[in-house]
């Protein structure tokens, strides 16, 4: 049975444990869904959600707990948003721990501080998605093997490289679970 942990060590961890979940069970995929926190848990996973939080304060633990490690030594399928974006990419500009696993450069808080937080329609995969932006992060530059997924008045918000996404934006926040079962279709791929 394919497994899916959400990175339990900051950030909104249970809307995207219950959108896996949800979205899990709509596609009839026998997914299992756990909240992880420590390396071992790490290691029995399939596929890893990195969400929004405080990307230093996740990259430090991911660090200091051997998750980092674990994730790039196994090569597991990431999907990151917000945060979680912003620890997948090679470059940010701020000194911090990153996992490197996108070729992308992004900047943090890049539309804007908590107060000017906003929602606005995108379009990915080809259709329209409610986009919610939380002191969001964009992709300033990306390498040859990243796939643009969306953009936002011109700024990068979504990409994927390899088995890896990486949004801007909170999905887990809208009810919308298209984002979701992309990435769990990815991680099915991967395991097969």
């Amino acid at each position: 049975m394919t497994t899916i942990g959400i990175l339990n060590l900051q950030g909104d961890v249970s809307e995207h444990f219950e959108a896996m979940k949800k979205t899990a069970c709509d596609i009839g995929k026998n997914v299992n869904v756990f909240k992880v926190k420590t390396s071992a848990e790490v290691s029995k996973c399939d596929g890893i959600i990195i969400s929004g939080g405080e990307s230093t304060v996740i990259g430090n633990l991911m660090e200091e707990t051997g998750i980092k490690k674990v994730i790039v030594d196994q090569n597991i399928p990431v999907m990151g948003t917000c945060a979680g974006m912003v620890l997948l990419a090679k470059k940010t500009d701020y000194e911090q721990p990153l996992l490197g696993l996108i070729d992308m450069e992004v900047k943090r808080n890049a539309f804007g501080r908590q107060k000017v937080s906003f929602e606005d329609d995108i379009e990915i995969f080809g259709k329209k998605f409610k986009g919610i932006f939380i002191r969001a992060p964009y992709i300033e530059k990306v390498g040859e093997n990243v796939d643009i997924l969306s953009k936002y008045n011109e700024r990068i918000v979504a990409v994927k490289s390899g088995k890896h996404i990486a949004t801007a934006f909170h999905p887990e926040l809208t009810g919308d679970t298209r984002i979701h079962e992309y990435f769990i279709k990815e991680v099915l791929n991967c395991a097969e």
